[in-house]
């Protein structure tokens, strides 16, 4: 008799899912399992005792401490979640590592959250076929802090997030204000 999975095996798997299909298939949206705190579900997903992270926000920092995570600085970090992007927002995102040559594996990952909805980008790279058309609601400061991290394979790796719904912007995808 195969072994039964409990609700959270199944959630975070669903979800584990959906987090890589949104790299694989940049811009394209993903869903998520309903649950009324996508940041907190995705970082039942992503991070364990072997990994650190760094969100701002008091109420998910005591969700995350509750993965066995550790805590560590937005600069050392592996995993930095962000319920809101604003200025003071932009100036910790500027601080997550980009990893380095010899390991750029060791870059942040972020997961912000954000509206699908705002300035039009065009999005060009792997997992993209031709040029794809995203909205979503971040400050400009966003866009010029990637632009300065990215610069393949050194960046970052972005989860964005709106309800139950996740885009994935790898450091390999190409953005331009259309």
């Amino acid at each position: 008799m195969p072994p039964v999975q409990s609700p959270t095996e199944f959630r975070t798997q669903v979800t584990f899912r959906a987090l890589m299909q949104a790299l694989a298939m940049p811009g394209q949206v993903q869903h998520l399992p309903p649950n009324p705190n996508a940041l907190a579900q995705i970082s039942e997903t992503l991070v364990d005792l072997e990994t650190t992270f760094f969100t701002p926000d008091p109420t998910l920092h005591l969700s995350l401490l509750g993965t066995g995570a550790l805590p560590e600085s937005a600069s050392q970090a592996n995993y930095l979640f962000f319920p809101q992007v604003d200025e003071a927002a932009l100036d910790l995102i500027a601080q997550a590592s980009r990893g380095d040559m010899l390991y750029p594996d060791r870059a942040a990952t972020l997961i912000l959250a954000t509206d699908f909805a705002g300035l039009v980008r065009g999005w060009t790279g792997p997992g993209i076929q031709g040029k794809r058309a995203v909205s979503l609601g971040l400050p400009e400061g966003f866009w010029t802090l990637r632009s300065e991290a990215v610069v393949y394979p050194l960046g970052w790796d972005v989860f964005l997030v709106s309800g139950t719904q996740v885009l994935g912007l790898p450091r390999s995808t190409n953005v331009e204000l259309m």
